[in-house]
């Protein structure tokens, strides 16, 4: 559950209200199985742990589901800051032996009809909160896509890593980096970064649009920290109010989200797709190695098939 202002009474019968109020905010904490929270003040921080390397599975995606839907009730947190647990791996990409578990769990949050991850980061893009992604480690495929998927992303400039390895692996992403990529970088820088399956250090990635900016790492705690702070002051009514016109303009239309998530269904399926991967197991492809920490090698080295 998501703590908000109205769940919790005054423990201090001295003090002010509003004083009163800060003190429980920041000294309360809710977690979920694989992603804890703490609320302070207006900003909510909601950071991933799903040992051992943060991969999207069914857990994480039941926890995200909920953790959205209490998101999306009145009185909630005007800002969220994402962030992992794990500076090596913010989110690698879905667990590639359990895509059937986590995308009925996907389906919670919309209907079968919409049972795929791209429809479940939409709507986190549409909720009526701010929302952050702190990026520390790899984040690559859904990994990436999640962080698309939110408002705005800060990343450690020395230890930040994004990559979509879909294509080299067999086939096109499907949880929204096509629809993102492109509004944000352009054809050509999307074309890019997509066909090529490459690592892009987090200096590259705000070169070309893929993070708002590349910050040093000792300052990326404070520099968030302070931006959510700023606009959790804010009036909620005008901070929802830009961000929707925003969104009115720059968001995919669930058609094209569908479309792109039941191609990747597709085509994950496909005997080339299934060959290349069991490649990738075979090198470790999963576990805390040198093939998750450098994916785009891995695929680069794996053999060409048609």
């Amino acid at each position: 559950m998501v703590l908000r202002r109205e769940d919790h009474q005054p423990c201090h019968p001295g003090l002010p209200p509003g004083r009163d109020e800060r003190r429980q905010e920041e000294d309360m904490t809710a977690s979920y199985e694989t992603i804890s929270t703490r609320l302070d003040g207006n900003v909510l921080s909601a950071t991933f742990n799903a040992p051992p390397i943060n991969l999207i599975g069914p857990e994480l995606v039941r926890d995200l589901v909920e953790l959205i839907e209490e998101l999306s009730r009145p009185g909630a947190a005007r800002v969220v800051v994402f962030d992992s647990a794990d500076p090596d791996f913010f989110f690698p990409h879905v667990d590639l032996t359990k895509v059937p578990e986590y995308t009925a769990e996907a389906a919670k949050a919309g209907g079968p009809g919409d049972a795929s991850l791209g429809m479940l980061f939409r709507r986190l893009s549409g909720l009526p909160a701010v929302t952050i992604a702190k990026v520390r480690g790899r984040a690559r495929g859904a990994g990436s896509e999640f962080l698309l998927a939110c408002d705005m992303r800060f990343a450690s400039r020395e230890n930040a890593v994004l990559c979509q390895p879909e294509v080299g692996i067999g086939t096109p992403p499907g949880a929204g980096a096509i629809q993102h990529l492109t509004r944000l970088l352009g054809r050509g820088r999307a074309l890019e970064a997509v066909l090529t399956s490459a690592d892009f250090d987090a200096e590259l990635a705000e070169r070309y649009g893929w993070i708002n900016r590349a910050v040093p790492d000792a300052e990326l705690d404070e520099f968030v920290a302070g931006l959510a702070a700023r606009m959790g002051n804010f009036p909620r009514d005008a901070l929802m109010a830009a961000k929707s016109a925003v969104n009115a303009i720059s968001l995919a239309t669930p058609a094209d989200v569908r479309a792109d998530a039941a191609l990747f269904q597709q085509l994950v399926r496909s005997e080339a797709a299934q060959q290349r991967t069991a490649e990738l197991f075979k090198q470790g492809l999963q576990t805390r190695g040198r093939t998750e920490v450098d994916l785009a090698d891995a695929l680069g080295d794996l053999k060409a098939v048609d």
